[in-house]
């Protein structure tokens, strides 16, 4: 069963989002048989690289939005961050481009370390203040991650990448996608936002089933005379069979 989870590492939502889906999946029990794979969405395409602001600027004036309700939003969202063992700080959230931040998480996916990266980006963006359109913050993370410095290097000095970022964007407005995070199973289930973890776990469990129906064993099989196989003793509102 794969598992496509369009996001943004710029979105609050989408890290709460991930700690529900992971809390959901750990309790699954066919975990081992699910893939997990991230999608890149951004919310702003058109922030530039760095933004001189805070993250209250930027939304009470970017987005039209008054001070007193981005600030109601901030609490309420960290509140329900701190409910998933998650520290937001929104006063100390650095603006910034996630573009170059996505062409990481898919480099990192070419060594089988995406989650890994994307983990790291969320929770250093919204604990820790981190600026993730950084060049020096992405190397180095980008070390830590254990990827090769020159292919790291190379995303800021090519377009290693950029292309499959865009097609996660293309793919997500193919599919009607127009907010995260966004999870998409076996491309024949959606659910929209942070559900809770109890969502996640029914969703889970519906497409496993409409993936493996329950089959018929024996019938039709070899065991009378006419080749069929009977019926085996069952019993039914109507009585049991003799």
């Amino acid at each position: 069963m794969k598992i496509e989870i369009w996001s943004d590492v710029a979105c609050p939502w989408c890290y709460i989002g991930k700690r529900r889906f992971e809390a959901a999946l750990a309790e699954f029990p066919h975990r081992d048989a699910v893939e997990v794979q991230w999608r890149s969405y951004q919310l702003d395409p058109s922030l530039p690289e760095h933004y001189d602001g805070t993250e209250l600027d930027y939304l009470s004036t970017r987005k039209g939005m008054a001070p007193e309700q981005v600030s109601q939003m901030f609490d309420h969202v960290a509140a329900q961050a701190r409910g998933e063992g998650l520290d937001y700080r929104f006063d100390a959230v650095v603006v910034a481009n996630s573009f170059t931040a996505h062409r990481l998480i898919h480099l990192a996916a070419a060594h089988g370390k995406q989650d890994a990266a994307k983990e790291r980006l969320l929770s250093d963006h919204f604990e820790h203040g981190q600026d993730i359109g950084s060049r020096d913050y992405l190397t180095g993370l980008g070390g830590e991650l254990g990827l090769d410095a020159g292919a790291v290097a190379e995303l800021f000095t090519s377009d290693k990448y950029a292309d499959d970022v865009r097609q996660d964007f293309a793919e997500a407005r193919a599919l009607g996608i127009s907010g995260v995070p966004f999870f998409v199973i076996d491309r024949k289930f959606g659910l929209s936002g942070a559900q809770p973890s109890a969502t996640f776990s029914m969703a889970l469990e519906r497409a496993w089933q409409d993936a493996h129906p329950l089959a018929m064993v024996n019938a039709g099989g070899p065991g009378t005379e006419d080749g069929t196989e009977k019926d085996g003793g069952a019993c039914g509102p109507q009585g049991c069979a003799v």
